[in-house]
């Protein structure tokens, strides 16, 4: 029980740091873009750099997304598998078969 418990810890911790308007653009940016930098979203979302780089720690710190750094310039993109699919429900509509 405890193990299984645990994994419903995780689960709930991930939906809150994506419970954020600016968290869920973020993500859907990088899902679509593959990978950015930050100038690049503060481009996109209009937003100061500093209100960015907090929204991708708090989705870096639970491995959301992850780094990758080019000379000066680092890159984000997404490290969990599982997020393109939640993000394919919550986002893309309605697919009926």
């Amino acid at each position: 029980m405890d193990n299984n418990f645990k994994s419903y810890e995780e689960a709930a911790e991930i939906l809150k740091a994506l419970a954020h308007p600016v968290r869920l653009c973020i993500v859907k940016g990088l899902l679509e873009k593959k990978d950015c930098n930050v100038s690049y979203m503060q481009e996109c979302l209009n937003l100061p750099q500093s209100t960015v780089s907090q929204h991708l720690q708090k989705l870096r710190s639970m491995g959301i997304v992850e780094t990758e750094r080019s000379g000066l310039e680092v890159k984000y993109h997404i490290a969990d598998g599982r997020i393109k699919k939640l993000i394919g429900i919550l986002l893309e509509g309605d697919h009926h078969e």
